[in-house]
């Protein structure tokens, strides 16, 4: 097979993860806001200013600064649980279509291990793009496997814009065979 060939007969999408700027935000903001009120707290605990804005040593510790200590404490464990997150690009990896090997590769990092999946590209029936507007919106592609649920292939959080679900969700199809579903 001649390396023209083989790059006609594989499809290969990136998905992105956890890795995004949006998250990388939450979490810095996360992260600052809960070292400030534990510093607050400490402040009030010590009766010393440790904070350069603001006066934290005048709150009287109980109940201020102990309440402000129990928000930094817990500010602080969710920035340690987001910076995980990110750290391993969780949700992130990557659709291999191999029309060569007959085979679907769905791979993702979880939290703990990688998850892989070998699809036959027998057993795929279509493509569907799910469109789903309101409070809780959902656009995604996902592939309709026989004899399994549907097999979602896009990243999940922020809804990607439609023209471009459309777009890759026609060209998968047209790359498959397989009719789209859904639009």
């Amino acid at each position: 097979m001649t390396d023209a060939t083989s790059a006609i007969d594989v499809l290969e999408q990136s998905v992105l993860g956890s890795r995004r700027p949006s998250n990388v935000a939450v979490a810095v903001v996360v992260s600052l806001g809960g070292v400030g009120f534990f510093l607050t707290s400490l402040s009030s605990f010590l009766h010393r200013d440790l904070l350069p804005v603001g006066h934290p040593s005048d709150l009287v510790w109980v109940p201020q600064g102990l309440v402000m200590g129990f928000y930094g404490v817990a500010a602080v464990l969710l920035a340690i649980y987001l910076w995980s997150v990110i750290g391993m690009d969780v949700g992130g990896g990557s659709n291999r279509f191999d029309r060569g090997a007959g085979t679907a590769t769905i791979t993702r990092q979880g939290f703990r291990q990688l998850i892989d999946v070998q699809i036959p590209l027998r057993d795929i029936q279509a493509v569907k793009v799910e469109v789903r507007d309101g409070l809780n919106p959902r656009r995604r592609l996902a592939l309709r496997v026989q004899g399994r649920r549907d097999m979602p292939l896009t990243r999940v959080g922020e809804p990607m814009p439609l023209a471009d679900l459309e777009l890759a969700g026609a060209q998968l199809a047209r790359f498959l065979g397989v009719p789209l579903e859904g639009v």
